[in-house]
Order: structure tokens, then C-alpha cells, then sequence
């Protein structure tokens, strides 16, 4: 057999080495750059790893996918196809010439996409972990920009691998991008108010007003903040209840956790009851919950006891507040009113009815 009809063989066989090469090359440097990371935790690590693997995966698939693509390429070349004198032929060698860009372009896109979301994702975890543990605000704030950053990332990747299809496809993209900027300019005049929900949105985001797992209380409605978007902000109140709010209509926005809180208690007491005697067992109780290994690591400080802030139908009303961390002021709270409680009850200080 001549040497010549060797070639193509060899040519299909060194392809598919050139690809195995290639993904075991890509496979070590992965692993080298995972060994490299800063894994902060278990979690990290798990997260980090899958988007890893999602990460050699495409690299594997877009590897041989070429050197298919190349070995089709050189089998039809072989049998005179390459040759665009009739239909089938001319359908061919635009498979073979287009075809494979289409299909980095797309296994490209998918790459960018996953190596973002796994830098994006490493970069989270780390930036939560700059601070303290028990400090909940870098940790909301990462979790708030990371998403962020992964929708803006898939949206701009896949805006240009779309680009980049229409162009081997031989569709002239100026006029659309032309037609995109004339409607959107006609979209933006009549939607202005859409217009302003983003911009509010933006500056929103900007001067990290809320975040997510936020407590806030927004146009009078409380909750969690599930959803921050650039249009929207969804707020979840106790009842389970979800409620959006475009972010141009948010005229009043409190933030109830934010680097810090007050649990806030307010104790009517009779007007028959001695106060010193009072404060003094409410000091009291403060204190205990401060020594208390489980409650003290939620408090800031000692408790304040503001006063008597009113007097209302025979009864004084003392008001007292520990300063705690965020998200925890209502079951510090709640288990204050339980301490005073029964402390009240076991020294006979009937609190007014």
C-alpha cells in the first residue's frame, strides 16, 4: 500500500492524540490551580470543585470535538468532496469550514461561562471569609454581588458568542445592532418607568444599600430579601408571604440588619411596684443572659435599660434594648421577655395588666 493512503490515518490518529494531550494538559493545570486556591471551607471546596469539573468537562468536549471535526474534514476531502460543484458538495464544505466555528464559538461561550462562575464562586467564599464569622454582612454582601456578577457574566458572554454565530452564518449583524439601538431608544422613552427601576436598582446595588438575607423593612412591609435584581427587590414577610417591589417605587427603605441591631423590650410594670427594685432585677437578668455561653456570644455589650419612657393608665413602662448582631434581635428578645418573665414571677413583681 503507497505511503500516501497511510496519511490520512495518521492524520485522524495524531488528531485524536493531539486532543487527549490537550485535555490531559488542561486536566493538570485545573489541578495544579485547585491546589493553588485558598480553600476556605468544606463548603468552598465542594462548590469549587463541581464548577471544576463542569470546567474540564466542556474543555474535553470542545478537545475532540475539534478533532472529529477534523477528521470528517479530511475523510470528505478524501473522496473529492472538498470539491463545491453540486449542492450536497457545497452543503459539505460549509460544514466543513463553518462548522467548526460554530462549534468553538459555542463550547467557548460554555467554557467562558463555567471558568467565570468558578472564579466567581472561589472569590465569594473568600470574601466572606475576610471577616469574622459571626459577621453576617460580608458574607450577605457576597452572596448579593456574586450573583450579580454570574448574571452579568452569562449575559454578556452569551450576547457575544451570539454575535459571533450570526456572523458565520453570514447574517449581517449591523443592522441589527442598528434596529437593537433605535427600538431600544423607542423602548426607553416609553418605558420610562422601567428606565427608572433599573437606574434605581443600579444605585441600589452601588451604594450597598440592602443585600440579600437582609432583614428590611421596605414601603412599610418587613421581611427577608430574597431576590435583588436590577428591576426588582423581592421581600418575604413572616406570613410567607412574597412581595416584589419594583426599585423606582421604593420610597422608604430601613435596613434591620446591618453591622448591627436592637432587641428592644417593653415592660409595664404598676405603679404600686418599688422601680429601683425593678431595674435592678432586669440588670440582673442582663447579666445572666450575657454569662450564658449561648446568648452572650449574640449580644454586643450589656443590656440598657433606657428608663421609664412612659406612664399610661397606671402602669410605668420601661423600655431596655441589648445591642446584637444582626438577624438576631428577635430571639434575643423574645428570650429576654422569657427570663424577665419568670424571674418576675419568682419575686412577686406582678408586671400591670
Amino acid at each position: 500500500m503507497p505511503p500516501s493512503r497511510y496519511a490520512p490515518i495518521a492524520a485522524v490518529v495524531l488528531a485524536f492524540i493531539a486532543a487527549a494531550l490537550v485535555v490531559r494538559i488542561a486536566h493538570a493545570i485545573i489541578g495544579r490551580l485547585l491546589n493553588a486556591l485558598d480553600i476556605v471551607s468544606s463548603e468552598n471546596r465542594a462548590v469549587v470543585h463541581a464548577r471544576a469539573k463542569q470546567l474540564t468537562r466542556a474543555l474535553t468536549l470542545l478537545a475532540y470535538g475539534v478533532a472529529v471535526v477534523a477528521s470528517l474534514s479530511l475523510a470528505l476531502s478524501r473522496f473529492g468532496i472538498a470539491e463545491p460543484q453540486w449542492d450536497p458538495r457545497l452543503a459539505a464544505h460549509w460544514s466543513v469550514t463553518h462548522g467548526i466555528n460554530l462549534i468553538i464559538i459555542i463550547l467557548g461561550a460554555f467554557i467562558a461561562i463555567r471558568a467565570a462562575n468558578l472564579v466567581i464562586d472561589h472569590l465569594q467564599f473568600k470574601l466572606a471569609r475576610n471577616k469574622a464569622t459571626t459577621d453576617l454582612e460580608w458574607q450577605r454582601r457576597a452572596t448579593t454581588l456574586g450573583r450579580i456578577l454570574t448574571s452579568l457574566v452569562t449575559a454578556v458572554v452569551g450576547f457575544m458568542a451570539i454575535l459571533m454565530l450570526l456572523r458565520e452564518l453570514a447574517i449581517d449583524v449591523v443592522p441589527i445592532l442598528t434596529g437593537a439601538g433605535i427600538a431600544g431608544l423607542a423602548i426607553g422613552f416609553g418605558a420610562q418607568n422601567l428606565v427608572r427601576d433599573v437606574i434605581s436598582g443600579f444605585f441600589l446595588i452601588l451604594e450597598d444599600q440592602v443585600r440579600i438575607g437582609d432583614l428590611a423593612r421596605i414601603n412599610g412591609t418587613g421581611g427577608i430579601v430574597e431576590q435583588i435584581n436590577l428591576r426588582t427587590i423581592l421581600l418575604r414577610d413572616g406570613e410567607g408571604a412574597v412581595h416584589v417591589f419594583p426599585n423606582g417605587t421604593i420610597t422608604a427603605l430601613a435596613n434591620l440588619s446591618k453591622q448591627f441591631a436592637y432587641a428592644v423590650v417593653d415592660i409595664k410594670v404598676a405603679y404600686t411596684e418599688n422601680l429601683d427594685r425593678v431595674m435592678g432585677t432586669i440588670r440582673e437578668v442582663g447579666a445572666s443572659m450575657e454569662r450564658d455561653p449561648s446568648w452572650g456570644s449574640l449580644v454586643q455589650g450589656p443590656l440598657d435599660i433606657l428608663g421609664v419612657v412612659s406612664l399610661d393608665g397606671g402602669s410605668a413602662t420601661i423600655q431596655v434594648k441589648f445591642k446584637t448582631f444582626p438577624l438576631n434581635q428577635g430571639k434575643v428578645a423574645n428570650e429576654l421577655r422569657r427570663r424577665l418573665m419568670a424571674t418576675f414571677v419568682g419575686r412577686g413583681i406582678k408586671p400591670y395588666a
